[in-house]
């Protein structure tokens, strides 16, 4: 099993870190209402998707 021979340093370890970012949940708008929602997801406002009523809100 492969061991580390050295420790790693301080200043490797966070700019190694530096790359867990969390993102902001990418949302557009509906079509059919203009109220943000999921990509490739049913309206939860107005219960379109892709042009169709799939939802009865």
């Amino acid at each position: 099993m492969a061991v580390p021979k050295r420790r790693m340093s301080r200043a490797n370890t966070r700019s190694r870190r530096s790359q867990w970012k969390a993102k902001a949940v990418q949302t557009v708008a509906c079509p059919q209402c203009r109220s943000p929602k999921l990509p490739h997801a049913a309206c939860t406002v107005c219960g379109t998707y892709n042009g169709r009523q799939v939802l009865e809100v």
